[in-house]
């Protein structure tokens, strides 16, 4: 049996160490001192212990892909101590629907027992990136009101 991280330390005695100073860490003093987090495996970029993908065994990240697609990255167990090979990629392309991708990713995160914790996050995430890939509506014309209105109106007639 291959040793895993949780044989080795426990994932909160790890959030306790890395918690006040780590590479994903970003501090903001002019907000009241916020914290966020660069974890790409981090749905939410808040900096907590139910979000932080590198100290959880199980973790989901959710990231735009090429061509208005969305890529779907998750941690296997077994490999914990091999980090390039831990990670899993699910892309899916931008010509599916949002609804198909919704249904996917919430499949993955809560139906195969991963992490139903998350399964609301990682939607809401898939949703903004689907809702920023869209091209945006061209403004109509203003429409003239008032005296401009009934002097369009006159030279026109």
């Amino acid at each position: 049996m291959a040793p895993t991280t949780s044989n080795l330390v426990s994932a909160d005695l790890v959030w306790e160490i890395v918690r006040s100073n780590n590479a994903f860490l970003v501090k903001r003093k002019e907000s009241g001192g916020v914290q966020f987090s660069r974890d790409p495996l981090n749905l939410t970029n808040k900096h907590n212990r139910k979000h932080a993908g590198f100290v959880n065994e199980k973790a989901i990240g959710v990231h735009p892909a090429e061509k208005n697609g969305v890529k779907v990255i998750s941690k296997k167990e077994s490999a914990a101590l091999k980090p390039a090979k831990s990670t899993i990629e699910v892309t899916h392309n931008g010509g599916q629907s949002t609804r198909k991708i919704y249904k996917a990713v919430a499949n993955k995160t809560a139906k195969s027992g991963y992490r139903p914790d998350l399964r609301e996050a990682a939607v809401a995430r898939v949703s903004a990136i689907r809702r920023s890939q869209k091209e945006p509506k061209p403004t109509p014309e203003k429409k003239p009101r008032g005296a401009k209105a009934k002097k369009a109106a006159a030279t026109e007639s």
